[in-house]
């Protein structure tokens, strides 16, 4: 499929000179990048590169059944070019956030409106689309909520009980993570890396680490890219086992819900076990890891993994043996396929859709294009899909991690750095417990971070959400946004 495309082709994970990306007018990128996007490409990254007073627009598309990316640019220009979104709509939050760093206008997109800015006071000031009708009313929550939470403000637009619109704004914290990159790396870059989205460290700390790789024309030891591979699941069995223990507790399933809490723990301590940190900080590295696992505490880790995975597996049956949650979770927050591919989403959200779409599979760097983990989907769309696609992964990560524990890589632990190619873009995809996380870095002649681009894939599945609500009670909206379990940092970067 990508054979015949324009763009400039590369694999997950490998660097390409600035001045062999293609160039072309921003009307002709934007009809080019639609052009692919319509015949099966996705929109993993579209942002600008400042160039003096002007901003060059790239964009980065994945061909998910070649295992390729393909990156082309725009000539710098200032104010307004035609929106990609109008013919597209993976294309909306990032034409957004664009428009809201660079000031490029995408003339003709249809709810044009900040990502992170301030409008006036607060985002949440900003316009609301808006539904007017008998009985209709409208619904503020946050952004500050009652529990643990980050700050985020859902807006519902309701006829009765069903809610006929939800629009959802994030963007509280202004963190300016991006920003801070600028000119990098530097020494705190790696403590950024593992907090963009604390939740998903080893994603992060594993997409950066290879960044700075690829830009020095190297690769991480074997022995490393298998420890970050061991990593990697972990914090997938954390995470999943977490929340299908809080999905039971959104539906007052108290057998599950406090089994899956404890379990979490325990999965959060393997990777204790393995860097003294329950989320990995620390772990990895450029050039590879800062800790190995000698064969005796890799044998206690296999040890209490069986044990955990044993608890899960009983606590996660508890859980499907009941009529009640089924009757809870079936055919509530449904994301059609067709919808979830037009608005790009992506992780076990997607594969809950029915979409074949696994960054480990499709796109294999580091050492899953040795070993891969099986790819779990689920044809339903609703919560009852999302929760099984979960309860897979969690089956299909033990089972990886356990085989893989028992042949361990050998050799070096860390490579010998290097500097960074100057003038050099680079893409790296891993997939994170919530789906593709995505880096992007251009250095400039210095080997420097000219820019800095993350994508979480939280910011591809909001607009899910939004989705899944439609039609629906609103006071299904819990158990919904448990199901997708988006990040709010993650998108305020």
């Amino acid at each position: 499929m990508s054979a015949s495309t324009p763009f400039a082709l590369l694999a997950n994970a490998t660097s390409l000179a600035w001045a062999e990306i293609p160039v072309w007018p921003a009307a002709e990128l934007v009809r080019a990048t639609a052009a692919e996007l319509n015949r099966g490409a996705r929109l993993c990254a579209w942002f600008g590169v400042p160039e003096g007073s002007r901003t060059c627009l790239v964009a980065v598309l994945a061909f998910d059944v070649d295992n390729t990316l393909a990156v082309g640019r725009s000539q710098p220009f200032t104010g307004s070019y035609p929106a990609l979104t109008t013919l597209n709509p993976q294309a909306h939050l990032f034409e957004r956030e664009v428009w809201e760093q660079h000031g490029l206008v995408p003339e003709g997109h249809l709810w044009l409106k900040p990502v992170r800015r301030m409008n006036g006071n607060a985002p949440a000031n900003g316009e609301f689309f808006r539904v007017a009708g008998p009985e209709v009313h409208e619904v503020a929550v946050g952004p500050i909520h009652a529990g643990v939470i980050e700050p985020g403000h859902f807006r519902f637009q309701c006829a009765g009980e069903e809610v006929l619109h939800l629009e959802i704004t994030l963007g509280y914290q202004h963190r300016g993570v991006e920003e801070a990159l600028a000119g990098g790396p530097h020494r705190a870059t790696m403590s950024q890396m593992e907090t963009v989205a604390g939740d998903t460290t080893i994603a992060h700390a594993t997409a950066h680490a290879t960044i700075m790789e690829s830009l020095a024309g190297t690769e991480a030891p074997l022995r490393a890219q298998w420890l970050r591979a061991i990593a990697l699941e972990l914090e997938r069995l954390a995470n999943h086992t977490g929340d299908m223990g809080a999905l039971a507790g959104d539906v007052a399933f108290l057998p599950t819900s406090s089994a899956c809490g404890k379990i979490r723990g325990d999965f959060l301590n393997l990777s204790a076990l393995i860097c003294g940190n329950r989320f990995g900080r620390g772990l990895v590295c450029p050039g590879g890891c800062r800790h190995d696992l000698e064969p005796e505490r890799a044998a206690l880790l296999t040890e209490r993994l069986r044990t955990a995975l044993a608890e899960t597996e009983q606590a996660v049956a508890w859980f499907w043996d009941a009529a009640s949650v089924r009757s809870r979770f079936e055919n509530v927050g449904t994301v059609f396929p067709a919808q979830a591919s037009e608005i790009g989403m992506v992780g076990p959200a997607a594969r809950a859709c029915g979409l074949v779409r696994d960054v480990r599979y499709d796109h294999p760097a580091g050492w899953h294009r040795f070993a891969q983990v099986p790819v779990a989907v689920w044809p339903g769309g609703d919560v009852f899909a999302r929760a099984r696609v979960r309860s897979l992964e969690i089956q299909r990560s033990g089972q990886y991690l356990i085989e893989q524990l028992a042949a361990p890589a050998g050799g070096e632990l860390r490579g010998e750095p290097a500097p960074s190619a100057p003038d050099t873009l680079t893409a790296v995809l891993v997939e994170g417990w919530r789906g593709e996380v995505c880096h992007v870095a251009l250095t400039d002649a210095a080997g420097r971070f000219r820019r800095y681009k993350i994508i979480d894939p939280s910011f591809h599945n909001w607009t899910g959400l939004a989705l899944a609500l439609r039609g629906m009670a609103i006071s299904d909206f819990p158990i919904c946004n448990k199901s997708f379990n988006l990040s709010y940092c993650g998108v305020d970067l």
